[in-house]
């Protein structure tokens, strides 16, 4: 059983490392229920040489079992680096008697022997870090058969001036001020586009007025980004920004993969009306949307600790993965589709060859692109993630909207006479 134990112990924190990224390190209050894990990663966080984590367990109850009786010791809190975390593992393989807080590649906080008696059952206290680095706490659990009911609070912090607390990892502090410059950009861009747009009315297709909402709500959630990352550097919670930053960001998520399912498939440039098969993929594209980011939403609001943050990590990549497959094969079908097509819609072909290289470009960054950076990149410098992933969101957006802006003279848009209508309606038949 042991033996068991530490391979399953080995292989989620593989898992758990994988996919944790550091914390945001808003104050977290946790509740674990009848939870008989044998490792539970509660956050990673990257700290200075002034960080701080203080770990409040209260209303502990253990359910003992007659056959493996309870030992306190077996049972608590530690933290690792990633720089022992192969050591660990490596460990956990030799000696799989070994009991995980009984290593010595880890920082023991305390064990259960150390909470105050029933029926309070609770302990508190801060530990100051004295090396920087980025570190992820853990529970553990050497008794798998004894399940844990326990309140936990956690406030991990550095210290500013040697008086602020700024509750943001290490490599995250810089996110406030990059998501406002970022939304600003999106403002003069959108101010620019209702400009073009107002001056080329006769020129405005229908798509052009999704674009500018893309627009909108891109700017209103980089702005409730910035406001969510401010109060939790400063004061730890979001303050119900981050409530008010996933309804644009959910909206913007949809509308964007929306517009390029429109585009892709040639509407409205190249023909007036969408084939079934278009408004299938459309369809598909869209439930796929809403189901990434009802998943992203409940990996941000939850953590590792969270029974089935594992399970909802892998629906968001699955549903994330065939979204963009989707969009890729429907823009490539299209592209056949109309190459086989005389007339006016295989003279613009041009473009939608351009358009689909540039959607493979930029699914590939931000999905494999941004991820292998984030392992590349040390844990001082993850804010440079996030800048490469919105200034490659950026220019893709810039790209794709010079392509399809309203203006005259504009030969992506050709569908604009009526004998371009009638042949474009007879190629959609056809």
């Amino acid at each position: 059983m042991r033996i068991l134990v530490n391979i399953v112990t080995t292989f989620l924190l593989l898992l758990l490392f994988l996919f944790a990224s550091p914390s945001t390190a808003d104050i977290k209050s946790i509740k674990i229920q009848s939870d008989n894990r044998p490792m539970i990663l509660f956050q990673k966080f990257g700290f200075t040489e002034t960080g701080n984590i203080t770990v409040t367990v209260s209303s502990v109850s253990i359910i003992n079992s007659i056959v493996w009786p309870t030992d306190p010791t077996m049972l608590g809190f530690f933290l690792t680096s990633d720089q022992t975390l192969i050591q660990l593992l490596l460990e956990a393989q030799q000696n799989p008697g070994m009991c995980i807080v009984d290593s010595n590649y880890i920082t023991l906080l305390f064990t259960f022997q150390h909470l105050s008696p029933p029926p309070q059952s609770s302990f508190n206290k801060s530990y100051p870090l004295m090396f920087p680095g980025e570190y992820s706490l853990f529970f553990a659990n050497c008794n798998p058969e004894s399940p844990v009911t326990m309140d936990v609070r956690i406030e991990m912090f550095n210290t500013d001036d040697g008086a602020t607390n700024n509750y943001l990892s290490v490599g995250l502090t810089q996110l406030p001020s990059l998501y406002f410059i970022f939304s600003l950009i999106y403002l003069c861009f959108l101010g620019f586009w209702i400009f073009l747009c107002f001056n080329n009315q006769r020129c405005v297709h229908r798509v052009h007025l999704l674009m500018g909402a893309l627009l909108v709500t891109k700017a209103l959630s980089l702005f409730c980004a910035t406001a969510e990352k401010h109060y939790v550097k400063v004061t730890g919670t979001p303050h119900g920004w981050n409530v008010l930053f996933y309804i644009p960001q959910f909206i913007n998520s949809v509308l964007l993969f929306t517009v390029i399912v429109l585009i892709g498939a040639g509407w409205p440039y190249l023909k007036p009306v969408l084939l079934v098969k278009e408004k299938l993929v459309l369809m598909i594209v869209i439930t796929l949307r809403v189901v990434a980011n009802v998943a992203s939403i409940v990996i941000d609001e939850t953590g590792p600790f969270y029974k089935d943050w594992m399970t909802w990590n892998q629906v968001f990549l699955f549903a994330d993965t065939i979204c963009c497959c989707a969009i890729i094969i429907l823009i490539g079908w299209s592209f056949r589709s109309f190459s086989r097509t005389d007339g006016n819609a295989a003279r613009n072909l041009k473009p939608l060859s351009l358009f689909y290289r540039l959607v493979v470009n930029y699914v590939s960054f931000t999905r494999i692109g941004v991820f292998v950076l984030k392992t590349a990149v040390a844990y001082e410098q993850q804010w440079v993630c996030a800048a490469a992933d919105e200034v490659v969101s950026l220019v893709f957006c810039l790209v794709m909207f010079h392509m399809f802006r309203p203006v005259e003279g504009n030969d992506y848009f050709v569908v604009d006479d009526e004998g371009e209508h009638e042949e474009a309606v007879e190629m959609v038949k056809g």
